[in-house]
């Protein structure tokens, strides 16, 4: 209803320029609204509810994130479209924009949507972090008790519960900005170290035996090409194409100076190593975007990382049934 209505009430030269922040806005704008794509990976936690998640879970984590992002690219054109991009810096960007060119009724609309959907979106973002805590918990990561299962409802309720004050209680004190990029920077971490999960195993083997199977195409020559030519597009459009006279260093250079560091060891080691093409490509593209969310957000990040680090040399160290097996004691 959005686009199609919207669309009626477009007024392309509110697309004049286009990006008027160029690739640079464009990119930090892909970073700040990462949370977007948070329901996607929850679809992979309920494995162990699907009939058959070796055919049924690729295919809707795929089709859903097509869909979607179809979907997001004409809702960003037509509001863009509706209203300049500068006054939508509001809480309800939608029923705003739908306001500003008459249309009442379906500002009123998307206002009583907005609240559904939204509630909707929530409920699906707390689904997968139970499911998480299950699958460390049965591994002797965390206690035991998170992986208590709830006798009628057969899902993990303690884990649930807790899930539900931790989000919440901190939502309480902090403002929406900081929610979402931390949400943003959490989930690139996160689909950051699924990618290098997948590098750290057998080259070729673990693409063709596991029960998901990767397509394998090496990365020994490709990416160390990609690293040359990337790094030095970014030199010549950040100090040259702009005529930069002078350097004034930033906090927030320091992120984009550690990709480049990190792309350029995963250059050496998947042309040494031989890494698969797909989840080098994955790895890297969210390592740029965490790259953009600014200094402050990774300090917060690195703080709940070293959070989650003292966990583990704590507990999950010790306990893990992993470690404790017999092949590996």
């Amino acid at each position: 209803a959005v686009i199609g209505v919207g669309f009626t009430a477009v007024q392309t030269e509110n697309w004049i320029p286009f990006a008027p922040n160029g690739v640079e806005g464009v990119l930090k704008g892909v970073a700040g609204v990462f949370f977007a794509y948070v329901g996607f990976d929850a679809i992979s936690t309920t494995a162990e509810e699907c009939k058959d998640p070796q055919r049924d879970l690729p295919k809707a984590m795929l089709w859903s994130l097509a869909i979607c992002t179809v979907l997001y690219v004409l809702v960003a054109l037509v509001l863009t479209g509706m209203v300049p991009y500068s006054t939508l810096g509001v809480g309800d960007p939608l029923a705003f924009a739908f306001g500003e060119v008459g249309l009442g009724m379906m500002s009123t609309i998307v206002a009583l949507s907005a609240i559904v959907a939204l509630s909707s979106v929530l409920l699906v973002f707390q689904l997968g972090q139970p499911r998480i805590w299950l699958a460390m918990s049965r591994d002797g990561l965390i206690g035991p008790i998170f992986s208590r299962i709830h006798k009628t409802f057969r899902t993990p309720s303690f884990a649930t519960i807790i899930t539900g004050l931790v989000v919440a209680i901190p939502a309480l004190f902090m403002n929406l900005t900081e929610v979402t990029d931390l949400t943003s920077i959490g989930t690139l971490a996160a689909f950051a170290i699924v990618c290098g999960g997948v590098l750290g195993g057998p080259r070729q083997e673990i693409y063709q035996q596991a029960r998901f199977r990767v397509p394998y195409a090496t990365s020994a020559y490709i990416l160390p090409m990609g690293y040359l030519v990337a790094l030095g597009a970014y030199l010549y459009f950040q100090f040259i194409a702009e005529s930069a006279t002078t350097f004034e260093f930033s906090q927030d250079y320091v992120p984009i100076a550690l990709f480049w560091v990190a792309f350029g060891a995963l250059s050496v080691l998947g042309h040494l190593r031989k890494f698969s093409l797909i989840p080098s490509i994955g790895l890297l593209s969210c390592l740029f975007l965490m790259s953009q969310l600014g200094w402050t957000n990774w300090v917060r990040f690195i703080a709940w990382l070293a959070l989650g680090l003292i966990i583990y040399f704590a507990y999950s160290r010790h306990h893990s049934k992993l470690a404790n097996t017999p092949q590996n004691v």
